[in-house]
């Protein structure tokens, strides 16, 4: 199954420049690296990138990141995918620019 990670540009850049990351400063700040599944994605995007437009969406297989993702409960007690190891450029399936438009960010087709 794909899940998804959301970046802004200059985090993206960085990641794709050193090959790995270990996440934004929130997943720094919580010992992990936060992913969302392709339903709760949108919910992610609106919640902690409202007002950003300038995002990249990444998709990662899940199967493939072995068992340092976890799958914890969080926002209303769903289950989200956690990553305790950084991300490789390996991981990535696909990049995508994620847009904001009037009505919120723009999905590639079969996302949501």
């Amino acid at each position: 199954m794909l899940i998804y990670k959301i970046f802004r540009r200059p985090e993206w850049e960085a990641f794709r420049d050193a090959g790995e990351t270990d996440g934004a400063p929130v997943d720094l700040a919580d010992g992990y690296i936060h992913i969302s599944t392709a339903a709760q994605v949108a919910e992610t995007a609106a919640k902690h990138f409202a007002d950003q437009s300038d995002l990249v969406l990444v998709a990662l297989d899940d199967a493939a990141l072995g068992p340092d993702l976890r799958w914890e409960p969080s926002r209303g007690g769903a289950l989200f995918p956690h990553l305790y190891r950084p991300l490789r450029m390996a991981d990535v399936v696909w990049d995508k620019s994620l847009p904001l438009g009037a009505a919120g960010h723009i999905f590639p087709e079969g996302v949501i």
